[in-house]
């Protein structure tokens, strides 16, 4: 499997799973999300949302990169900025006015890596590896119907 292929499904392998073990199943994070008794009923509608939302971009996701077929550059870059959706909007949400990436009362047992919170570091790896699946994936010469390899 090319480095680009397997880049992109190995984050669309981390995007599937990776809020519903955060917000819901790992304990330590759950209590921070889904099972936070400070969280009233709609915020936590919105992170099930998320949640679900996430699941599903990831699954579509890992399916447009490792199926086979015509186009398969086509949906590389396709399924790499379905990938970048969640972990972009997770940087974006941190933008808007009163948001922020843990709730202060969980800050003692949060995990900072290189002075972020340990959900932005993780979205900002991912985006990165994408930008270089996708620039490596714009790079390789594709096939035309008769043979010829050109780049476009």
């Amino acid at each position: 499997m090319p480095l680009p292929r397997l880049l992109i499904a190995l984050v669309g392998a981390v995007t599937t799973v990776s809020a519903v073990l955060a917000d819901l199943v790992v304990p330590d994070l759950a209590a921070q999300h889904a099972f936070n008794p400070g969280w009233p009923p709609h915020a936590k509608f919105h992170d099930a949302q998320y949640m679900l939302m996430t699941v599903l971009l990831g699954v579509i996701g890992l399916t447009l990169s490792l199926r086979q077929g015509r186009n398969p550059r086509g949906r590389l870059l396709c399924a790499a900025a379905i990938l970048a959706t969640p972990w972009l909007s997770m940087i974006g949400a941190l933008l808007f006015p009163g948001t922020a990436a843990y709730d202060p009362e969980f800050a003692p047992q949060t995990l900072f890596v290189l002075g972020m919170h340990g959900q932005v570091f993780m979205a900002v790896v991912l985006t990165l590896a994408l930008l270089a699946a996708t620039a490596a994936t714009l790079r390789t010469p594709t096939r035309r119907a008769t043979g010829r390899r050109t780049v476009t």
